[in-house]
């Protein structure tokens, strides 16, 4: 029995070692097309490869395709294969931004029905994966990153008319959760981040000229505000988060004094005090008679309870925090609840929402990637929706874009 096991065990070790081998050689088929075809003939020869699965222009690779499905591989193995496959095409379309409008022909063409039918198993078996493929995360993480790149119809078409998922662009903070996901390559994951820091650099130059200008004796029009609030708004969502607010100190310095005040406490119940009152000292008195002061200092005292009399260290201090954002802003995916969030921003106003949001990353600033991921996951859930319809969540991703450029970018403090 345990030789027959043994015999067993080492032919499905052969059988994914082939796998690997062949799955190479798809891979470097690819990115030989990448790098000497051009985008339209790419796309063409991948869907024939992956979409039509028959017919393919060198016979060699489509024996490599009979021989991965011939290893009889699940569909997250194979859906691993599909998106590898997708993103190394995409991946060297990101470098070159005529290529960039590429990007969405090849997403589409998931959605595109094969010109014949299935020839043989091994393209009837690809076909069942491709149709699973389109109900999988990793596909929507792929639609998004198209929308990028889709050029609009009508150039005129109003903000408000717009799908929210359309304006992801202007948000680079949601790219790393909305483009990536846990079988991201370290290649995709550094042309994401790449994507990331150019988009947020043209923002903040935007940015920094409007500020500039804005401030000049007098105003030059022709400086474009790079956000979609009016002029105004703009330019007090600006002074909330860079001057000084309540007094004598900016938002950056309260949160530097809070941070020193973490490091000396020795008891995790007064930091837990002290945070609640940290966030709570800039709500409208009115509000903060009504339950969300009550819902909040609850939240903070059933948090780790049993850690009250410890030392907080930073471990402690980071999961507090990011117990504080899924109750401030939302939970998960799976539980989507943003009553909190939403009720706020309708009785405080975004500004002074975001204004919570930003002191609790700026004493804590290894929660801002959670607060990101927050933001992504509401972002996500409303991407459908048109902008007009959830335009508090429009003006808040707007303000948090202005927050965290001035206060974690590269802007000129000397602009304020």
């Amino acid at each position: 029995m345990s030789n027959y096991l043994s015999t067993n065990h080492n032919r499905q070790s052969t059988k994914e070692e082939q796998s690997t081998k062949e799955e190479q050689l798809l891979y470097q088929h690819l990115q030989y097309l990448a790098r000497h075809q051009k985008s339209e003939a790419s796309i063409d020869n991948f869907k024939t490869l992956f979409i039509d699965a028959s017919g393919y222009f060198i016979p060699e690779i489509w024996q490599v395709m009979e021989t991965i499905i011939d290893a009889d591989p699940d569909e997250e193995y194979f859906h691993n294969i599909i998106n590898r496959s997708s993103y190394i095409l995409i991946n060297r379309w990101l470098q070159n931004p005529q290529l960039q409008k590429s990007i969405p022909d090849l997403v589409n063409l998931f959605e595109v029905e094969p010109n014949l039918p299935p020839t043989c198993w091994t393209s009837k078996r690809i076909r069942t994966f491709i149709n699973s493929f389109t109900e999988t995360e990793k596909y929507l993480v792929l639609k998004r990153l198209a929308r990028m790149f889709i050029r609009e119809v009508e150039e005129n078409t109003k903000i408000e008319d717009k799908t929210l998922g359309k304006l992801i662009n202007r948000y680079p903070y949601l790219y790393e959760n909305s483009f990536l996901n846990e079988g991201s390559t370290d290649e995709e994951r550094e042309e994401i981040r790449k994507m990331r820091q150019k988009q947020q650099q043209k923002y903040e130059i935007d940015l920094s000229k409007y500020i500039t200008y804005q401030r000049l004796s007098r105003k030059n029009n022709s400086v474009e505000n790079p956000t979609l609030m009016k002029n105004e708004e703009l330019n007090d969502v600006i002074w909330y988060f860079t001057e000084k607010v309540d007094g004598d100190q900016t938002l950056r310095d309260e949160a530097e004094k809070f941070r020193i005040y973490c490091n000396l406490t020795y008891s995790y119940r007064s930091f837990k005090d002290r945070l609640y009152e940290y966030l709570t000292d800039s709500i409208d008195q009115v509000y903060s008679q009504g339950k969300f002061n009550q819902r909040l200092y609850h939240k903070l005292e059933n948090t780790f309870s049993q850690n009250n009399s410890n030392k907080p260290n930073d471990f402690l201090i980071l999961t507090t925090c990011k117990k504080l954002l899924n109750f401030l802003v939302i939970e998960s995916l799976e539980q989507p609840k943003h009553f909190i969030f939403y009720d706020l921003i309708s009785n405080l106003g975004v500004t002074k929402v975001i204004g919570i949001l930003l002191k609790i990353v700026l004493f804590c600033r290894e929660a801002k990637p959670y607060l990101e991921e927050r933001f992504s996951i509401l972002f996500n859930h409303y991407q459908g929706s048109p902008s007009g319809q959830v335009w508090w969540l429009v003006k808040s991703m707007e303000t948090l874009n202005v927050a965290f450029s001035t206060n974690f970018g590269e802007i000129n403090r000397c602009c304020f």
